[in-house]
């Protein structure tokens, strides 16, 4: 394969992008007649994403196979209740790469932002009136003063966490946009192709050479518990947990647990037009995101089909995919958007990949604690702490990310433990968020959409019990006796939900265990070593296979949509 052909498909994995359609029913391209699937194309991406519209562009023809009847994995807009459109998995945006933004002309395409300013909002249960709650946003004064509620120190340490992180996440960023450094080849070929392959490792020399002398303070950072962090820059359990639900959001881990500190960085690396660490909504939800990337592939020339179940197919190398219906497409690029899991294990012939290789990816942790639950009401959610006015319209707290059952990190610890033991948990730690705060077309008029990004839930239950609609049930009423806790009324609002747990996830989106990034993100699962050692470079062993999902570096998430 040509030189330049590689370095366009490692910058198409590198910034891969998950893409989803609007509401049911969508079966092909976008806007004018349907194309014919043809037999034979240069390239077929599985699984649809941003690769299309890169390769595409690169002069190779590209087709595009989902499995769905709506494009892209996690990230889609359905409605499930009558006139209440869900963002139904993935819900925020923004590790969405800034030069996608551009290169793929997105906001031509039709991509509306709505950013969050506050962003961040944690009321408290406890024995005042009002109860008190942490409020965060842009504007450092003020989160400043939310601080101080609970400590004058933690206040006037904030704003130097703040740069501390930062000037981290400036350092890794460029190790998102670059493939991981192909050990294997260090030390292989020509004296000048060895110093060819040393270049690989000119972003990871530059990241260390960025940190300076504080890297052993960063290398903590990447390697110990979240709340060993937080412990040495706050005292204040509040904004402590606050601060943690992002090291162990999506992953089975407590804030107590080994290299949860990473986890927490990898959500701070976004950027939201222009602002480092913003998080918004997409106007239309997550899949008018995905329709402004289809549109952009298609407008290249790329054909997208949804509905199609697919295999790849090989003789000592990729050849194309084989349909369900025995329908062969061939190709000699064949891209992978699916987890590690199914390419591997489900859509590749086991007899040509290496046992060690199989055996690596069959070990890969996917535990995942996730259960999401969305839900239509007919009113906003009133809090103890921020009570609704008379005229029931959103406050600036409603369009935040509202953490619920956040007082302590041990909480967290508490409901991870639980799930540990197979039990989900009694007081599970709650993401609540209401996009149509910010985007009101979203529901029926005075009503709004509500989005319940809950853990820890373990996928398989103690005892060996299933997740069965009782079960199901009995987790969802226990996440909404305690938001009625904090926001009474809440309850008796409620007109419909949808409650995905764990196994639901995997089976519904192809989540392997459930879990958002194609497999957790603790050290032994990053960069060099994902999805497995010596194939993190996106190549897989069979030549012309190549993965280019979350289960590769860098390890993006559908929560919250990423590259």
């Amino acid at each position: 394969m040509a030189a330049g052909l590689r370095g366009r498909l490692s910058r198409v994995c590198s910034s891969r992008w998950h893409l989803s359609s609007g509401p049911p029913g969508a079966r092909s391209t976008h806007g004018g007649a349907a194309p014919r699937l043809q037999r034979e194309y240069d390239a077929v991406v599985i699984g649809a994403g941003n690769a299309a519209a890169y390769l595409q562009q690169a002069g190779l023809r590209t087709a595009v196979l989902e499995k769905r009847h709506v494009l892209g994995g996690a990230a889609v807009t359905e409605e499930i209740v009558p006139g209440f459109k869900f963002s139904r998995a993935s819900y925020l945006l923004s590790l969405l790469r800034p030069q996608i933004y551009a290169e793929l002309e997105l906001q031509r395409h039709g991509l509306r932002v709505l950013p969050r300013d506050p962003y961040s909002f944690t009321p408290l249960l406890e024995d005042r009136s009002p109860p008190r709650s942490l409020l965060l946003g842009h504007d450092v004064a003020q989160t400043q003063q939310q601080i101080a509620q609970f400590s004058q120190k933690d206040a006037q340490a904030y704003p130097e966490y703040e740069e501390f992180m930062g000037r981290m996440v400036s350092a890794l960023d460029p190790l998102l946009d670059a493939p991981p450094v192909d050990t294997a080849a260090l030390g292989k070929g020509s004296l000048l192709q060895q110093l060819r392959n040393l270049r690989t490792l000119k972003p990871l020399l530059q990241a260390g050479l960025a940190l300076g002398r504080q890297l052993p303070r960063y290398y903590e950072v990447l390697t110990a518990p979240i709340s060993k962090i937080l412990d040495h820059w706050f005292e204040s359990e509040p904004l402590k947990a606050t601060l943690a639900t992002d090291a162990v959001i999506g992953a089975m881990a407590s804030p107590h647990t080994p290299g949860s500190g990473y986890v927490l960085l990898h959500h701070v690396m976004g950027e939201l037009e222009g602002r480092r660490g913003a998080w918004g909504y997409v106007a239309g939800g997550m899949g008018a995101l995905s329709q402004a990337i289809a549109h952009a592939a298609t407008a290249r020339g790329a054909h997208i089909f949804a509905e199609k179940v697919w295999a790849v197919w090989e003789r000592g190398a990729a050849q194309g995919v084989v349909l369900q219906d025995g329908t062969e497409v061939r190709s000699k690029l064949v891209l992978s958007n699916a987890s590690p899991q199914i390419t591997f294990l489900e859509l590749t012939p086991q007899e040509q990949l290496p046992k060690d290789f199989v055996q690596r990816i069959q070990q890969v942790d996917t535990r995942s604690p996730v259960t999401k639950i969305n839900v239509a009401v007919d009113r906003l959610p009133s809090f103890l702490a921020a009570p609704n006015g008379r005229d029931g319209q959103p406050l600036p707290h409603h369009q935040c990310s509202i953490h619920l059952n956040c007082e302590g990190t041990h909480l967290l610890h508490q409901a991870f433990t639980e799930a540990t033991h197979g039990h989900p948990s009694s007081r599970p730690m709650i993401e609540l968020c209401i996009p149509s705060a910010l985007d009101p077309g979203l529901a029926p008029q005075g009503c709004h959409v509500v989005s319940l990004f809950t853990q820890y839930t373990p996928s398989m239950l103690a005892g060996g019990q299933s997740w069965d609609e009782q079960t199901r049930n009995a987790y969802a009423d226990t996440v909404f006796d305690c938001i009625e806790e904090y926001a009474p009324g809440f309850k008796a609002s409620v007109i419909g939900r949808d409650i995905l747990t764990p196994p639901d996830l995997e089976r519904i989106f192809g989540l392997p265990g459930g879990n958002i990034f194609h497999g957790g993100m603790s050290l032994d699962q990053l960069y060099f070593a994902r999805p497995a050692p010596s194939y993190s470079g996106y190549r897989s062993p069979v030549p012309g296979l190549y993965l280019c999902g979350s289960g590769a570096h860098p390890g993006e998430e559908h929560r919250h949509v990423s590259e």
